[in-house]
């Protein structure tokens, strides 16, 4: 088996070991974690991997998570939500959930959900917004917004008396701001996980 096939599987398990321990092993502990016994391979499989852009170097000489890292598959033909149809061939293709989501990644942040004034909008209770704080917001997006200093995530809307915040979910009332109302920034993007 060639090194390029075996990187493949080193990658992975690189990856796993990140997911878990939000960092990679020590350069020690490297070839442990990765199965490898000399530690000049380890070397080397580091350099390909940083050639590819999956790793990188920090200033300090740490290995650190390149752009590919984090880089999945995407699937060339779409799942259809309605009525099964015949299966596709599908090439997967390599996509960055980051750069899908993020346009502008100096001024955006992403906000865990709380609450459910915002199910018939489709996010729910634990979802992730992804918040841009440089965009400005216009009546029909959807806003993370400090309304008499306490943080809401609604729909920005507008009536006769000026801005209010509108929530989707009939159990709960139109927020008009009793003193001041600031947008944190307009929601862009969701993250949802389903299975925990």
């Amino acid at each position: 088996m060639s090194p390029l096939n075996r990187d493949a599987d080193h990658l992975a398990r690189l990856r796993e070991y990140h997911a878990r321990h939000r960092g990679f092993p020590s350069y020690a502990r490297m070839g442990e974690v990765l199965g490898m016994v000399s530690k000049a391979a380890v070397k080397k499989l580091l350099e390909r991997l940083e050639e590819q852009g999956f790793l990188q170097r920090s200033a300090d000489g740490v290995w650190t998570p390149g752009e590919r890292f984090f880089q999945r598959s995407l699937a060339a033909s779409p799942v259809r939500a309605g009525l099964p149809t015949a299966e596709e061939a599908a090439n997967a293709e390599p996509f960055l959930i980051d750069a899908f989501l993020v346009e502008h990644p100096n001024r955006t942040v992403l906000v865990p959900v709380t609450g459910d004034s915002m199910i018939e909008a489709g996010i729910h209770d634990g979802d992730v917004v992804v918040v841009d704080c440089g965009l400005e917001a216009r009546a029909g997006d959807l806003v993370v917004a400090v309304v008499d200093s306490a943080f809401t995530l609604k729909e920005l809307a507008r009536d006769a008396e000026g801005f209010v915040l509108k929530p989707h979910n009939a159990a709960y009332p139109l927020i008009r701001p009793r003193e001041r109302l600031e947008i944190f920034g307009v929601v862009t993007g969701l993250a949802r996980k389903y299975r925990r």
